[in-house]
């Protein structure tokens, strides 16, 4: 009985943890490559010590103003798995429950699809229950500055006075 229900509770939890990595394979490159520059930087923290894996967007949005270059913005959660920091293999990672969620917020901006080192791309991760009403300001009026930092937007809001 006991080993039935072990073996009942693993395949849960392997088919939990391949969604969660369907729904990042579902997300379009420029939008995986924002959840991966996040990782990688939770994963730069001494502190962090499982690994993480993609869980589900928040929100999202990008904005092409031609030339091949896009604006994104998107907002995910992140949630530890019980692999150890720096799993290769994220396959056999299921899900831990016990731990908080890990609310990221990305920007950048793309040229040809690769994000551009300018302006510099902004990543934002804290545990959720963390997350304050003045960090979500404070993401939100950063990822708008990104935006504005080229020049390219400012020029369609300009007004004439002739």
């Amino acid at each position: 009985m006991a080993a039935s229900l072990l073996w009942l509770f693993s395949v849960g939890a392997l088919l939990f943890s391949s969604d969660a990595q369907d729904d990042y394979g579902k997300l379009r490159e420029t939008y995986r490559k924002g959840v991966d520059l996040a990782v990688e930087k939770l994963d730069a923290h001494a502190g962090v010590q499982h690994h993480f894996l993609f869980f589900r967007s928040v929100a999202k949005s990008d904005s092409e103003p031609g030339f091949d270059v896009t604006y994104v913005y998107h907002h995910f959660y992140l949630k530890a798995t019980v692999c150890q920091k720096g799993t290769v293999d994220s396959t056999s990672c299921p899900f831990r429950n016990d731990r908080p969620l890990i609310d990221c917020a990305v920007c950048y901006k793309t040229f040809r699809g690769d994000i551009e080192p300018r302006p510099k791309p902004y990543v934002h991760c804290v545990h959720k229950p963390a997350l304050t009403q003045e960090m979500k300001t404070t993401r939100v009026a950063h990822c708008n500055a990104l935006g504005y930092s080229s020049g390219s937007p400012t020029l369609l809001l300009s007004t004439g006075t002739e």
